[in-house]
């Protein structure tokens, strides 16, 4: 009988198309296909197939099933189940799982092989050569194994002695040991480790509390090797919130099991991201270290996924697909029926209700590991003690980098702003340098002598003339960016090694690990950093961090400031004394009387939490309620309001859903384009993403309005 088959397109369609399977065949749900669509052939997977019922229409049939591996039926579900709770295409996230399948395979390499015959006129150059071709390999690395000049391999190769091949590297990935010992644990960590060890095996979630230095990494690696050793086909994800911490992690991994895991993230280049697609894809890649889009890889055998600081916000993907990579993790566990941990020092608002609320397991580790002990903190009055005119770093600061470096010890300072300086205006008329047909301002790279948007990515030379008023010379920077602090550590300390990590000067991974190595070793005595270098490293001599602006992530109206201060300045300030030298961190502060600051001082984590969740209940705020954002853009002014006020028209009017809005976004101009934004608040009770399909069935936006759902928004601009 024939059949009908459903094939999910990587594009933003709202369904999968059905074809007409040819006779003969033999598709199955996951195998991917080439189809038409329009003019074209395309890449899509089969999701379904039913039997063709007469008096169907006539399909057009599937025009080849491609040699690519076949998407495992937890990868086509968990796809599926992502696109409907994000309320979106389900070829948007189809598009992030195929990523590896469409990247190009590696390139044949042309080799040298012996074919068995023997040369006309033997030689010992000849001998030496035949010797060494036991195994494939280019020929001029077979003559240097041999010892001898190019010309003998080629003379060998145009008598038919030897013959030259193109061949493609196999793409294996070396089996982990697991013989191999774990590192000395603690009792602590024994213990938390071996409640890891027994949650293996099935769904659950656990919360792997631990203060800065506790040794979460060495705790989570036993419960690997512990997955890895009760089934010889599982596999295990761990999932880092930056590139610069895949290095650091991959080198541990690769030391506890004698063999290197996949890497997956934006810089792997596309062929070897193609391998460790098809090694999840076969099972041969058993571990794999990756960026939050690892989520998405076709485990054949996924039973434990790592969630390392699952608090970080760089686990929210805001751009095309959204989704919140921590809590997609814990739906991709139950799919696969694998246990999820949830790693950090300083846990979402969002993981700790539903550890407490028993959702979750929680184990803690309360201490740092062997003789280290948590950093003292101290916070500086900049009120009472400012910098000098023009200065950015407090007399209190300044003298305690003094100290540091004349001990040999290491400083940090945390800064989490890219470039030389947040604004640049111009003193005669006051005009604020801004990107073109966009609300962000441009921030300079002194490095570059460039005006740089952070938002758009619009670059420009820093102008001689104001643009607005055509006067010369009047452009000033206002604020401090990590270069400008670089600057005044170096007119501070002239003769110290200083350098900068941030996304401007560290462009990749492996320069991110070769600066953390040169940081590790001692080679830099002062560290001017943003985020990149404020979690998960750990540098020996570090003794002192300071914080140059601790107040800046509470400025603006993000409902989160006060929990993503605390979580970032406690990561920053936990990177001093890891090891055996005391270390010590200075907050500089206009408001050392706010919570955050006195929380961070006191070093009481669960007097901030309890504080902020009292807050967010009387609100009704996640994690007691939920939200979910619209944003609606548009080339047209009048049009988009015209738009969103119909919109707003036919919100569904549901008990336990507020809807917000519309009104300007904070960033109302993108790209030429005006934003308006709704917020919508709705009980825990709600099935938010159900009401927000329902809302968005309810609109047609014009061609050149497009709208936009975030459900469980972090960014609120």
């Amino acid at each position: 009988m024939s059949r009908i088959a459903s094939v999910l397109i990587p594009m933003p369609l709202p369904e999968a198309f059905d074809y007409a399977e040819p006779e003969g065949m033999g598709l199955e749900p996951g195998d991917q296909v080439a189809v038409p669509l329009g003019p074209r052939l395309i890449r899509g997977v089969v999701t379904e197939l039913r039997a063709a019922l007469g008096g169907n229409r006539p399909l057009k049939p599937v025009a080849e099933r491609l040699e690519d591996p076949r998407l495992p039926p937890g990868t086509v579900e968990f796809i599926q189940w992502a696109a409907r709770y994000a309320v979106d295409a389900p070829g948007q996230p189809l598009a992030i799982a195929l990523r590896g399948a469409r990247a190009p395979k590696p390139r044949p390499t042309r080799v040298v092989v012996a074919t068995g015959a023997q040369p006309a006129r033997p030689t010992a150059a000849r001998a030496k050569v035949l010797a060494a071709a036991a195994a494939p390999m280019p020929a001029a690395e077979l003559a240097r194994a041999a010892g001898v000049s190019s010309g003998v391999v080629k003379g060998l190769v145009d008598e038919g002695v030897l013959e030259v091949r193109e061949m493609v590297a196999e793409a294996r990935f070396e089996p982990p040991d697991l013989t191999r010992p774990g590192s000395d644990l603690n009792a602590s960590q024994a213990a938390a480790a071996d409640a890891l060890k027994a949650a293996v095996g099935g769904f659950g979630v656990t919360l792997l509390d631990g203060v800065t230095g506790s040794g979460k990494t060495e705790v989570y690696l036993e419960a690997a090797a512990a997955a890895l050793a009760a089934d010889p086909e599982a596999q295990v994800l761990i999932l880092l919130p930056e590139i610069a911490l895949t290095q650091a992690v991959i080198a541990r991994v690769t030391a506890r099991f004698g063999a290197a895991p996949g890497e997956w993230h934006s810089d792997v280049a596309p062929p070897n991201r193609r391998r460790v697609w098809e090694g999840a894809a076969s099972g041969d890649c058993r571990i794999v270290v990756g960026a939050r889009s690892a989520l998405f890889l076709p485990f054949r055998r996924l039973k434990l996924i790592v969630v390392d600081e699952e608090h970080d916000g760089s686990f929210k993907q805001e751009d095309g697909f959204i989704y919140h990579a921590r809590d997609l993790a814990v739906v991709r566990g139950r799919i696969e029926d694998a246990a999820v941990v949830l790693a950090s020092a300083t846990p979402s608002l969002e993981t700790l209700r539903n550890a407490e609320a028993g959702r979750y397991r929680w184990l803690k580790l309360s201490a740092r590991h062997g003789t280290a002990r948590l950093p003292d903190i101290e916070l500086i009055d900049l009120r009472e003690t400012p910098p000098e005119a023009g200065r950015w770093l407090s007399p209190p600061l300044v003298a305690a980098m003094g100290e540091t470096w004349a001990r040999g010890e290491q400083t940090l300072l945390f800064l989490n702003r890219r470039g030389y300086a947040p604004l640049v205006l111009c003193k005669a008329c006051g005009e604020r340098m801004t990107a073109p047909d966009t609300d962000s301002w441009l921030v300079e790279h002194r490095y570059t002598g460039r005006l740089v948007c952070h938002l758009t990515g619009f670059s420009m030379p820093k102008p001689a003339a104001c643009p607005h008023c055509a006067a010369k010379d009047s452009l000033v920077s206002i604020g401090p960016g990590v270069e400008r602090v670089e600057e005044e550590a170096r007119a501070l300390f002239p003769e110290a090694r200083i350098a900068v990590f941030s996304s401007d000067t560290v462009f990749d991974a492996r320069e991110a690990r070769r600066l953390v190595e040169t940081m590790a070793a001692g080679e830099i005595d002062i560290l001017v950093a943003t985020q990149a270098a404020a979690k998960g490293h750990n540098f020996p001599k570090l003794t002192l961090v300071g914080v140059v602006d601790a107040d800046l992530g509470l400025r603006g109206g993000d409902l989160r400031a006060a929990e993503r201060t605390y979580q970032l300045l406690a990561q920053a300030t936990g990177r001093a004394g890891r090891r055996d030298r005391p270390g010590r961190a200075l907050l500089q502060t206009y408001a050392p009387e706010h919570a955050v600051m006195q929380a961070l001082k006191a070093q009481d984590r669960d007097a901030f939490v309890e504080a902020e969740m009292a807050e967010r209940e009387l609100a009704g705020l996640p994690p007691f309620g939920r939200l979910a954002a619209v944003i609606a853009s548009g080339p047209d002014a009048a049009q988009l309001e015209a738009f969103v006020q119909g919109m707003a028209s036919v919100a569904p009017n549901t008990p336990g859903v507020a809807v917000y809005g519309p009104a300007d976004a904070p960033l109302g101009l993108v790209r030429g384009r005006r934003r308006k934004r709704f917020l919508v608040r709705a009980d825990r009770t709600v099935d938010l993403s159900a009401y927000m399909a329902a809302w968005r069935a309810r609109v047609k936006p014009p061609g050149q309005i497009r709208v936009a759902i975030d459900i469980d928004p972090y960014s609120f601009l």
